[in-house]
């Protein structure tokens, strides 16, 4: 990794993706780092392959790397949604997510992205959450995990956090760029978000 001050944050993009687990994550780590003294944070965006990923709804994404040849990041986000379930069963997808593990500083899931954590044995006897219509999935997949219910987001691991569905994958966002980048810096994001602002 290099400067501590500095950090990569690697987003994975593949078909059937959920749209807000992906952008939800690229738009505060990409704002922290704009705002955020030093540019705390560079996103980059890591395909399967090189080929546009078609998330949900037609939502597409060109990844800025394939899993060939993407730098090693500081941080990697799982985003969830419908295609997590054949990717389970992707050897190469799942070997690459345990190789980046034993390297990242931290390892975020957004709701069924737990799945993909599961199938790589990263929650082995550790809590996790995931979206709510899926955590009888997740303990199929990870069957010595304590699926927590109800909360937004769950710190797994020094390394690993997994969070709720969709939108919650921006709290644990905000949540991470307030341990790295500090309080002012969150709170800058958020409030250049509008996030959860209320007349």
């Amino acid at each position: 990794m290099g400067d501590v001050s500095h950090r990569t944050v690697a987003i994975l993009a593949f078909d059937d993706m959920e749209v807000l687990d992906f952008a939800g994550p690229y738009e505060v780590f990409n704002v922290a780092g704009e705002l955020g003294e030093g540019n705390p944070f560079q996103v980059f965006s890591v395909g399967l392959t090189g080929a546009p990923a078609v998330g949900r709804g037609g939502f597409t994404v060109l990844p800025t790397y394939s899993l060939d040849d993407a730098p090693p990041p500081d941080l990697l986000v799982l985003p969830g949604g419908a295609g997590t379930r054949p990717l389970v069963h992707d050897e190469r997808l799942v070997d690459w997510i345990r190789d980046r593990a034993a390297e990242v500083e931290l390892l975020l899931s957004v709701c069924t992205g737990a799945l993909l954590l599961g199938a790589a044995g990263l929650l082995e006897r550790r809590t996790a959450t995931t979206h709510h219509d899926a955590y009888d999935e997740l303990a199929a997949v990870s069957p010595t995990t304590k699926v927590v219910r109800g909360q937004r987001f769950v710190r797994s691991s020094d390394t690993v956090l997994t969070s709720a569905g969709v939108s919650a994958g921006v709290d644990l966002a905000l949540h991470v760029v307030q341990l790295l980048a500090g309080q002012e810096t969150r709170d800058r994001t958020a409030a250049e978000m509008e996030w959860m602002w209320q007349s």
